[in-house]
């Protein structure tokens, strides 16, 4: 496993981590200032200030991405089924300007909630089938064009507003039927957020190997937590065994970025400067 103790040159900042201190310019120049190398934005942010400023504002700083938030959010009534198509096809346009890797997709949940006006359901197992035609889709358009594609689980709370897949094994279940050769446009992106829980999840990291490990994201989970989606712990706050489940995907061949990825609102209430000299610290010491 890469010692991480010395320097910070395989921290990849998730932009949402600092969403609520400035725009994607004003987090570039942060991340500048602590020689942090790599980042992985997310639409709205770049929506904000602009694709091409976003380009730019990249190029200048010398930054890398560690991939592109997000695609995704797939299911929805028959009339809007046009709209996540373009939608996504976007997203791969947008990472492609970027320079980006990968594009991380959250497959959303129930239809009500990924796409909102669409006719309310209740049945999980048509989400998931639509998922998976719609990532078929999409993986032609992003094949046409080079663009790899990431599916992310969610843990399981998300379920019915966010990811109805929910395990490192059904993600790979898809990435198998709709990419058998193993192409590299097709894989995962692993967030310990997500994983941590799953008896499974280290026989699924061995499974996907080396060329479906796209990407890997690191928080804690804190006990108690106080909301599921915005009190993600910085690591080392909370029970999760990081440095284990990077040790799993390291062994098969990953040497990408750890990429911190904190949704929180006491994280968001920090200057960008503290929160990023924590990031790094705790990257040497507990990632």
């Amino acid at each position: 496993m890469r010692d991480f103790s010395a320097d910070h040159r395989w921290l990849s900042l998730n932009t949402a981590t600092v969403r609520k201190q400035g725009d994607l310019v004003q987090i570039i120049e942060a991340c500048a200032r602590h020689g942090i190398r790599a980042i992985d934005p997310w639409r709205d942010q770049v929506a904000g200030v602009g694709l091409d400023r976003a380009v730019r504002a990249i190029g200048d700083a010398g930054l890398e991405l560690s991939g592109y938030c997000r695609g995704g959010m797939f299911t929805s009534d028959a009339a809007r089924r046009r709209e996540v198509r373009d939608d996504n096809r976007r997203a791969i346009d947008e990472a492609k300007a970027l320079g980006a890797p990968c594009v991380v997709l959250v497959v959303g949940g129930l239809p009500q909630f990924s796409r909102r006006g669409s006719t309310p359901s209740r049945d999980i197992g048509a989400a998931r089938a639509q998922v998976e035609d719609a990532i078929a889709e999409m993986l032609a358009y992003a094949g046409e064009v080079g663009m790899p594609l990431a599916i992310e689980p969610l843990h399981p709370t998300y379920a019915a507003d966010r990811a109805c897949i929910n395990t490192t094994r059904q993600a790979l279940d898809i990435c198998d039927r709709l990419d058998p050769g193993r192409t590299g446009l097709l894989g995962v992106a692993l967030d310990v957020y997500h994983i941590w829980w799953d008896s499974e999840v280290l026989s699924q990291i061995a499974r996907a190997g080396k060329d479906r490990l796209l990407a890997f994201h690191v928080c804690d989970w804190l006990v108690p937590t106080k909301d599921m989606l915005n009190d993600r712990g910085m690591m080392g706050d909370g029970v999760i065994d990081i440095r284990a489940l990077r040790a799993a995907v390291e062994a098969q061949g990953f040497c990408g970025y750890s990429e911190i990825e904190i949704f929180s609102n006491a994280w968001w209430d920090q200057p960008i400067d503290d929160v990023l000299r924590t990031c790094i610290a705790r990257h040497r010491t507990v990632v």
